[in-house]
């Protein structure tokens, strides 16, 4: 399974982005998407999912300026984010949990994008 994530550039304060990323490969099903993201000096954190039944979950800081969001028929997940901030500036990662098609049956994991640069700054 790949994850191909895009989207991502340099913003002023107050601005918006939308991010992309596409699964492909020997996928059965999706079980749930999501982004996490990582800043200088931290630790990655979740930033949103969403589960193939489109429930949502959202880190406490972005509810209310981020949406996240699934096309079933193409793999892809997004994330709209609106009224950025500078404390948003960070790697972000699309992450899958899949159910994959192998040659003794469905065997379950989680897969990760190659991050995409967001930076936030005037």
């Amino acid at each position: 399974v790949q994850l191909q994530a895009s989207g991502g550039g340099l913003v002023q304060p107050g601005g918006s982005l939308r991010l992309s990323c596409a699964a492909s490969g020997s996928i059965f099903s999706i079980i749930a998407m999501g982004w996490y993201r990582q800043a200088p000096g931290k630790q990655r954190e979740l930033v949103a999912t969403i589960t193939s039944g489109g429930s949502t979950n959202y880190e406490d800081s972005v509810k209310g300026r981020f949406t996240i969001s699934r096309d079933y028929a193409k793999n892809t997940v997004y994330l709209q984010m609106n009224s950025l901030k500078p404390e948003d500036t960070a790697v972000y990662y699309c992450k899958n949990e899949v159910l994959v098609t192998t040659t003794t049956g469905l065997a379950r994991g989680d897969y990760w994008g190659q991050g995409t640069q967001v930076t936030v700054s005037s």
